[in-house]
C-alpha cells in the first residue's frame, strides 16, 4: 500500500464554499503530507504528539499508538459541503485501493494542514469511530503520508480495542491547562506575527490548544461554529468580522474601567506612585463629571443631586476604585504583581481574546488567512502599545477577566487565570519565556 494511493482525492469545484474565494485561500495542502528526511535522518514532528507516535511506529508498538491517540482524539476530514450536516452525520472519508479494499483517513491536530476551501476537519474520539466506522471500511490509517503513519483493521474485535481504550484513557478536559508548543511550521521568531499568537497564551493554555500555528482548526470545524454561537453569539461571518475588530479596537469590556485606571494614572503623574484611595475616588468622579461637560455641554446637568442616574453611575465607579485595589493586593500576595505593581490598563483582556478570536474564526472558516495574520498583527501592535512586558500584560489580562466574570469571589475564573499565568511566566517552553514582549 503507498501514500500516493491515500491522497489520491479529487476535488472538484462544488466542493468549494459558496460565495467569493480569495487568492490566498487556494493551496496544494489539502490533506497533511510530511515526507519522511531524505538522508535517513529521524524526523522532527510538528509536535510532541506527533514525535511520540513517531517512536512508537519506530519501536513497532501498535497498542501503545492506540493508546496515545484514544488520550488526544482525533481529526477527520470532511468535504465542505458536507458542513450543513451534523458533524457525526458526515461521512468518512474514504480511498479506495486497487485491489477493491477500503480505506478511511483520520489524523492527529499537529499533522493538520493549512485549511482549504475544500475540506474541513471535525474532532472525532477513538470510540466515535468503533462505533462510526462504515461496516464496507477494511482499514483504518492513522496519519497517511507521514513518517508515523499507522494501519489498522477494522474488525469487531478491533474496533473493541478502541472503545475499551478510550473508556480508560480519554478525558474531555484532560488537555487543558498546558503549554503545546509546535515544533515546525511556525512564524518566523521575531515576527509580529508569532508575537500577536503569544498573546492568546492566557487561552491556548486553559484549553490545552498549540500557541504558535496559523494552520488553525481548532476543536474541529463544528464545535469551532458551536463555541462561538454559544460564548460569543457569532453565526456568521459579518457577526465575527465585527467582533473582531470591536476587540481589536478594546470596545467589547466597558469603557470605564480603563477610565478609572487612568484617573490613577493622572494623580500618579502628578503626585508621585503612592496614591490615597479616597483621593483616587474624588479624582474618578471629577473627571467623569467634567466628561458629561464636555460632551453634553455646559447646561448638562452634572453636580451631585442634579441627576440621579450620574450619581448613581459616579458610586458605581467609586466603588470600583476599592474592587481594583482588592484585587491588585491578591495579585500582590500571589505573585502576580511585584510588591509596589499596579495595573495600568486591561487593554490585555480584549487584546489577548483578540488573538484566540482570530483563531477561532478561521476554523469556524468565518476568516479567510489573510484575515487571521492582519488581526493577529493588529492585537500584536496593540498590546505593545500598551504594555511594557508579558508581566504587565497577563496583569491587565486577569484583571479584565476577574472584573468581567469573578465578582470578587477569587473562585476559578481568577484561579484558573493565575494557574496559566504562573505557568507561562516559569515554563521553558512557554512564549512569554521564547518571544520577547518589545521589538529590540
Amino acid at each position: 500500500m503507498h501514500d500516493d494511493e491515500l491522497h489520491d482525492h479529487e476535488l472538484h469545484d462544488d466542493e468549494l464554499h459558496d460565495g467569493e474565494l480569495h487568492d490566498d485561500e487556494l493551496h496544494d495542502e489539502v490533506f497533511p503530507d510530511f515526507p519522511a528526511p531524505a538522508d535517513g535522518s529521524p524526523w522532527q514532528a510538528p509536535a510532541d504528539l506527533e514525535q511520540h507516535l513517531y517512536e512508537l511506529c519506530r519501536a513497532d508498538d501498535a497498542y501503545g499508538y492506540l493508546r496515545a491517540i484514544a488520550v488526544e482524539g482525533l481529526y477527520r476530514p470532511v468535504s465542505a459541503t458536507g458542513t450543513e450536516r451534523d458533524a457525526t452525520e458526515s461521512p468518512l472519508l474514504t480511498v479506495d485501493l486497487p485491489d477493491g479494499r477500503k480505506v478511511a483517513q483520520v489524523y492527529t491536530a499537529g499533522v493538520l494542514p493549512r485549511p482549504h476551501p475544500a475540506v474541513v476537519y471535525e474532532y472525532v474520539t477513538l470510540d466515535s469511530l468503533a462505533v462510526g466506522c462504515p461496516d464496507d471500511v477494511d482499514f483504518l490509517v492513522v496519519n497517511a503520508a507521514t513518517p508515523c503513519q499507522q494501519f489498522y483493521l477494522t474488525t469487531d474485535d478491533e474496533r473493541q480495542v478502541w472503545s475499551d481504550l478510550h473508556d480508560k484513557y480519554h478525558r474531555s478536559d484532560g488537555l487543558a491547562n498546558r503549554i503545546d508548543t509546535r515544533r515546525t511550521r511556525t512564524p518566523e521568531p521575531g515576527s509580529a506575527l508569532l508575537h500577536g499568537l503569544a498573546c492568546g497564551a492566557h487561552l491556548c493554555f486553559t484549553n490545552g490548544d498549540a500557541w504558535n500555528t496559523v494552520d488553525w482548526h481548532g476543536a474541529g470545524h463544528h464545535n469551532e461554529v458551536g463555541r462561538l454561537a454559544e460564548w460569543w453569539g457569532v453565526q456568521d461571518r459579518d457577526d465575527w468580522l465585527s467582533l473582531q475588530e470591536r476587540l481589536l479596537t478594546r470596545d467589547v469590556s466597558p469603557w470605564y474601567w480603563d477610565f478609572v485606571l487612568d484617573a490613577r494614572t493622572a494623580l500618579i503623574r502628578r503626585h508621585g506612585p503612592r496614591v490615597d484611595p479616597e483621593v483616587w475616588r474624588d479624582e474618578v468622579e471629577a473627571a467623569l463629571r467634567r466628561r458629561v461637560v464636555e460632551t453634553g455641554g455646559p447646561d448638562e446637568p452634572h453636580r451631585p443631586g442634579e441627576d440621579a442616574e450620574l450619581d448613581q453611575f459616579v458610586g458605581h465607579l467609586r466603588g470600583l476604585v476599592g474592587k481594583v485595589l482588592r484585587y491588585e493586593a491578591r495579585f500582590r500576595a500571589d505573585g502576580l504583581l511585584p510588591p509596589d505593581g499596579h495595573v495600568t490598563t486591561v487593554a490585555a483582556w480584549d487584546i489577548g481574546r483578540a488573538s484566540k478570536m482570530a483563531r477561532w474564526g478561521r476554523g469556524a472558516r468565518y476568516a479567510t488567512h489573510a484575515e487571521l495574520i492582519k488581526a493577529l498583527e493588529r492585537a500584536s501592535d496593540a498590546a505593545r502599545a500598551a504594555y511594557p512586558s508579558w508581566e504587565t500584560f497577563s496583569a491587565g489580562y486577569v484583571l479584565g477577566r476577574c472584573l468581567h466574570f469573578d465578582e470578587e469571589s477569587f473562585g476559578s475564573w481568577y484561579t484558573d487565570v493565575l494557574r496559566a499565568h504562573r505557568a507561562l511566566t516559569t515554563d521553558p517552553d512557554s512564549p512569554w519565556l521564547t518571544v520577547p514582549f518589545q521589538q529590540a
